[in-house]
This record gives structure tokens, sequence and C-alpha cells, in this order.
């Protein structure tokens, strides 16, 4: 043992590398966590009796600051809008609707897009923002 240490021979096994790279990996994976994590506000409803797998059918509805609705990226009106939605659910019970309304778009109007789906049988929805663009709201002085 003595002459293996006068000829500079490591018998020991040095895992400082390995733990600094380990390291590194959970500091990468933690930094594009978000970037992986679906980017909408997630709206939890009461459980009920039935699973809570993630739904098979996403319809998209957007209003735009001009007054227009979009369902799935083609402009639709609101008796198309309903009617797709019963179809919708018809199909799959499961249905879930990502709602994507411009900040100058009324609270009322995204509230009666809400209302809707929900009456038509949704029981899953989100609300999309862009976590960019976060600001604080004006307080009133």
């Amino acid at each position: 043992m003595a002459a293996a240490r006068r000829r500079g021979l490591i018998t020991d096994i040095n895992v400082t590398p390995l733990v600094d790279i380990m390291l590194v990996l959970l500091i990468i994976f933690m930094l594009t966590a978000h970037l992986i994590a679906k980017q909408a506000i997630e709206v939890q409803l009461p459980k009920a009796a039935q699973s809570t797998a993630v739904p098979t059918t996403t319809l998209a509805v957007t209003l735009t600051r001009e007054g227009r609705m979009y369902l799935n990226g083609a402009e639709t009106t609101p008796a198309e809008l309903r009617a797709t939605v019963q179809s919708a659910v018809a199909k799959d019970p499961k249905t879930q609707t990502v709602i994507a309304g411009d900040k100058n778009v009324s609270h009322g109007r995204v509230v009666w897009v809400l209302d809707l789906v929900k009456s038509l049988g949704v029981t899953s929805f989100a609300i999309q923002i862009d976590p960019a663009g976060l600001t604080a709201p004006l307080e009133k002085e």
C-alpha cells in the first residue's frame, strides 16, 4: 500500500465529479420544468364519483377585442358554439374547454362563455394566460 502511494496510484473512488454533474443536471431540470408545465390557470371543480382522468376532447374558445369569437381557430357564432359544445359533450362527456380572451374583453363576456359551456355539460375548463405579461392590477386610491 505504501509503495502504491509513492508511485501516485489512486486506489479510492472520487465521487465529487459525479455529485457535481448530478447537481448541474438537477438545476437544469428545475429551471426548465416551468417551460414544460401547462401554461393555463386550472380551475378545480368538486370531485364526482367519476374518474379524474385527463379529458380526451378539448375545445379552444378565443374572444378577441373586436368582439369576434373563435372555436378551435375558426370564427363562430354563439349558436354554432352551443351546437358544437353539445355535440362534443354527447360524444365525450369528459370534454374540456380552454378559454382565451384578449385582456380588453369584458369580464362579462368571458363569464358568459364559461356559463354557456358549463350549462351544456362541460365540467372541466381553463382560462389561458400569458405568464410573461403578468402585471399587478391597478389599485384605486
